[in-house]
């Protein structure tokens, strides 16, 4: 299989977490969906990405779709527990991450625009969602070890690429020092071969 990523996409780093921590073999194919020569609206119409093109060339796009696929094709090393409140917890996790995301990706590419287009406001109101968000997060980690359950999982990598991206395009803003239990689980994460190989980089 192949995935088709940047290497700025927090959405497409989730995805190669996923496939490390699963041992699962791919080529990554990388593609800048913003650039005017980008094949990615060929693999999915609404030109993001991550995409996975399965050995059948069919391909999988979204970045829950896609973790959630890749958790069933292996048994090992299982991120996501099979069914009930187990389950939805940590899509839960994986929700409020994906919305922190989307909340940072909306306020970085609205501070892009020129200075005449870009609407402050619509910066603020995405700020105050991340904060809200962290604030959440923060609370609902409290002292455990991981964010749900007692092993690592899918909500524990969303937390991290959550705020991988906060530091990679938001660096003002001081989660750590505002909620040092999520830095401390961020440590921990960060020492895993899956979230040190894939930092991103502009």
């Amino acid at each position: 299989m192949k995935l088709i990523a940047s290497l700025t996409s927090p959405y497409a780093r989730k995805a190669r977490i996923v496939l490390a921590e699963k041992k699962i073999d791919y080529d990554l194919v990388l593609d800048n969906p913003w650039s005017g020569e980008t094949g990615v609206p060929n693999l999915n119409p609404l030109g993001k990405v991550p995409v996975l093109v399965l050995d059948d060339e069919s391909t999988l796009f979204d970045s829950r779709v896609i973790v959630e696929y890749l958790d069933g094709v292996t048994p090992n090393n299982r991120l996501l527990p099979a069914s009930g409140r187990g389950r939805i917890r940590v899509k839960r996790w994986e929700a409020l991450a994906d919305g922190v995301l989307d909340a940072a990706v909306a306020a970085f590419l609205e501070a892009k625009r020129s200075k005449v287009e870009q609407s402050a406001t619509w910066i603020a109101r995405q700020r105050e969602k991340i904060e809200r968000a962290l604030e959440m997060m923060s609370e609902e980690l409290g002292e455990q070890v991981w964010c749900s359950g007692n092993a690592f999982s899918l909500a524990d990598i969303a937390l991290g690429v959550t705020l991988g991206y906060l530091d990679f395009r938001f660096p003002d803003i001081a989660w750590r020092e505002t909620h040092p239990n999520l830095a401390r689980l961020y440590d921990e994460l960060m020492a895993r071969p899956s979230f040190a190989e894939t930092v991103p980089q502009a």
